[in-house]
């Protein structure tokens, strides 16, 4: 895979360097069925916000698409599809991306959450590093963030198997795995996603001046 133009961390060893993936293979039901990543926030696509958030935060980034792809190459990153068809949910565009992945750390996060944190790759492998763990997950106060994950390239398997007996659920599969959850109770808000038209129009009164 060629390099992306995603910030390098050069301080990071090569064996905790990460691969972002933007997931934005749903097919966006409750928003019409449009492409929700592609809708405007703001004047730009909302998706662009939240690669804007993410990129520098890792060493290489990547894109989960099921249509338009024309569209979504336009960012400038690489976009795939799933492995699996019949938009299987946010494990099949992990599961794709695990195996395209070029480093061996990979860090999802959907393309509706135009706030994410800032400091959302810094705190996982932290978290990651410091349990041991297979995946570390994002976490505000009882609720979890099952699509903010940072995991093991080397899972591409053992999830691929859970796939292939039809599982999709992704609690489930994290159930099978040495999870650590990581609280981001101080960056609550950070976690929202637009689903509606009226939570659009609200994350474009919230943004901060100059990001539109």
């Amino acid at each position: 895979m060629s390099a992306s133009p995603a910030t390098p961390n050069a301080l990071r060893p090569a064996e905790r360097r990460i691969t972002g993936v933007l997931l934005a293979g749903g097919q966006g039901s409750r928003m019409g069925g449009v492409d929700k990543g592609l809708v405007e926030l703001a004047g730009r696509p909302m998706a662009a916000h939240a690669l804007e958030r993410l990129a520098p935060q890792v060493d290489e980034l990547i894109i989960n698409a099921n249509q338009n792809l024309t569209a979504w190459q336009a960012f400038g990153y690489p976009v795939f599809g799933d492995d699996i068809g019949g938009f299987a949910g946010p494990l099949a565009g992990l599961h794709a991306a695990l195996s395209r992945a070029d480093h061996p750390l990979v860090v999802t996060a959907p393309c509706d959450s135009p706030f994410l944190p800032a400091d959302l790759v810094e705190r996982l492998a932290a978290a990651l590093h410091a349990a041991d763990a297979q995946l570390a997950v994002a976490k505000t106060f009882d609720q979890p963030h099952p699509v903010f994950c940072l995991c093991r390239r080397d899972l591409a398997g053992h999830l691929g198997d859970f796939l292939a007996s039809g599982g999709r659920k992704i609690d489930r599969w994290y159930g099978t795995l040495k999870v650590v959850e990581v609280p981001f109770d101080d960056e609550e808000a950070a976690f929202r996603n637009i689903n509606t038209r009226d939570e659009l129009a609200e994350a474009a009164r919230d943004l901060p001046a100059g990001a539109g």
